[in-house]
C-alpha cells in the first residue's frame, strides 16, 4: 500500500502573483484619469520648458548641438507616465497629451511638438514593453529615458537641425540620450517612488513603487 505524501507549495512572489493577476493590462477609469492629469501638469511644464529654450539657445549658439543636454524636460511625461500607470500605451499616451497641452498653451515649436510627442513617447513605450511591462525599477527607468532621448534626437535631426552635418547630428543625439536618462529617466523613477511614499498612487499598481528594488 503506498502512502501519500503532502507537499507544502512554493511561497508565492507576491511581484509575480502581482503580474499574473487577470486583468493586469487592462486601462481602468482610475487609470485614464490619473494619465490624464498627470500628462496635463507635465503638458505645462514642457510649455516651460520650451519658453526657457530661448534662453538656452543664446548660450549654446557657438555649439549648437549642446541643445540635446536640454531635451530631457521635454521627456518626462512618457518615462512617469509609464512608471506610474503601467499598463500598455501609458508612456506614449501620457507624452502625447503633454505635447498638446504644450502646443495649446502657444508652445513657440507649434503643433510640430505632436510628433516629437509621438516619436518620444514610442520610444518610452519601448522600454518598458521590452520588458513587458512587469520592470519597473531604476535602470527600466533609465533605459525608458534614453530611448525617448533618441527619438527626440532622431526627429529633431530629421528637421530642426537637418542642415546640420553628420557629427553634429550624432552629437546630438548622444546628448539627447544622456539628458533622457538622467532628467526624464533618474528623475521620473525618483518622483515615483516620492509619490507612492505619499500614498497618492494607492490605487495603482505603482503602489508599492517606494519599496520596490532599486536594482
Amino acid at each position: 500500500m503506498s502512502k501519500t505524501h503532502a507537499h507544502t507549495p512554493p511561497p508565492i512572489d507576491p511581484a509575480a502573483a502581482e503580474t499574473a493577476r487577470p486583468g493586469k493590462y487592462t486601462w481602468r477609469v482610475v487609470d485614464i484619469v490619473v494619465a490624464s492629469v498627470l500628462a496635463v501638469a507635465v503638458g505645462v511644464i514642457f510649455w516651460a520648458w520650451s519658453v526657457g529654450y530661448a534662453g538656452v539657445s543664446l548660450l549654446i549658439a557657438a555649439f549648437p548641438p549642446l541643445g540635446g543636454l536640454y531635451g530631457g524636460g521635454w521627456l518626462i511625461a512618457g518615462v512617469l507616465g509609464g512608471l506610474i500607470i503601467r499598463k500598455p500605451g501609458a508612456a506614449l499616451y501620457c507624452e502625447l497629451v503633454a505635447a498638446a497641452v504644450e502646443a495649446l498653451l502657444g508652445s513657440s515649436f507649434g503643433l510640430t511638438v505632436l510628433l516629437s510627442g509621438l516619436v518620444q513617447g514610442i520610444g518610452a513605450e519601448l522600454a518598458f514593453a521590452a520588458f513587458g511591462y512587469r520592470r519597473f525599477r531604476l535602470p527600466v527607468a533609465l533605459l525608458a529615458g534614453a530611448l525617448a532621448g533618441v527619438g527626440l534626437g532622431i526627429n529633431d535631426n530629421i528637421g530642426y537641425n537637418a542642415e546640420w552635418e553628420l557629427a553634429a547630428k550624432v552629437l546630438y543625439l548622444i546628448f539627447a540620450a544622456i539628458s533622457g536618462t538622467v532628467i526624464a529617466g533618474l528623475l521620473s523613477w525618483l518622483a515615483a517612488r516620492g509619490l507612492a511614499r505619499t500614498g497618492a498612487l494607492s490605487n495603482l499598481a505603482s503602489r508599492r513603487a517606494a519599496t520596490e528594488p532599486v536594482l
